[in-house]
């Protein structure tokens, strides 16, 4: 049951998008949003800085969600969203990455309007593709890339996606999220399909000071994800556009030598 006190200030909630981890990679309009919140709401993924943007008076609540790590269920997060908002004002709700990739967005964009409280969307840089970006791989280039397929590694069910045993047989690149616990698996799915020698990249806390990348063909990235002790969060790329990271240029050598031997 959500309890209202005397409100002066009108209800309203804005999902904001706090990029991949670098707090400047915000927008600007998300953080006139945060200039004006009341409340703001922020995940384990956002870049603690851009709590500065908020009125020192705003109340900051840290509502957790990562990849195993559910100290907040969805659904008090949806309540903790309305209650503030009836009895606060302008609830910022601030989540890493685009609040709607894989980010349940909608899901608290729905439960805002059961209540008849306006909301709005900010968008914010998906990982998917700033983060590859930041490390030079386009998602989609001539000659190699006409498509990319963005696809989560946990499932609701814990079992890989079907999406990706489809992904895997075109020449589309494939950013999986969420799925380093995975990436056995994934790697598996591919070799299946005759790829081992296709490009991968694994980047940890990607446009962070903690990233690092881990580059290797799908033979081999699980040795090398270990060996360079790659931890969550971190995505994976698999995909031909791997192959011009500058990291890449000795993998590509080491294979024309054993080719011609």
């Amino acid at each position: 049951m959500i309890k209202v006190k005397n409100n002066l200030k009108e209800p309203r909630i804005t999902l904001v998008g706090a990029g991949p981890g670098d707090a400047e990679l915000i927008t600007i309009k998300g953080i006139k949003a945060l200039q004006t919140a009341d409340v703001v709401l922020y995940d384990a993924l956002v870049n603690e800085e851009l709590l500065e943007f908020a009125p020192a008076n705003a109340t900051k609540v840290y509502v957790g969600k990562r990849s195993g790590d559910h100290s907040f269920s969805q659904d008090n997060i949806n309540k903790l969203m309305i209650d503030y908002a009836l009895n606060y004002g302008h609830v910022v709700r601030l989540k890493g990455g685009d609040p709607f990739v894989f980010g349940r967005g909608y899901e608290e964009l729905d439960h805002a309007a059961d209540y008849s409280i306006p909301a709005q969307v900010i968008p914010g840089i998906s990982s998917s593709i700033g983060v590859p970006g930041l490390q030079q791989i386009p998602v989609t280039h001539r000659g190699m890339a006409e498509s990319f397929w963005v696809i989560t590694g946990t499932t609701t069910n814990g079992q890989i996606s079907g999406d990706l045993f489809q992904a895997a047989k075109t020449r589309a690149t494939v950013v999986v999220l969420m799925g380093l616990h995975k990436l056995a698996e994934i790697v598996e799915i591919y070799k299946q399909e005759g790829k081992g020698k296709l490009p991968v990249a694994v980047i940890q806390s990607g446009s962070t000071e903690n990233e690092k990348v881990a580059i290797g063909v799908v033979d081999t990235i699980v040795e090398v994800v270990d060996e360079q002790k790659i931890a969550s969060p971190a995505l994976i790329v698999l995909g031909d556009v791997v192959s011009l990271h500058p990291k890449f240029q000795p993998i590509r050598e080491f294979y024309d030598i054993v080719a011609q031997e």
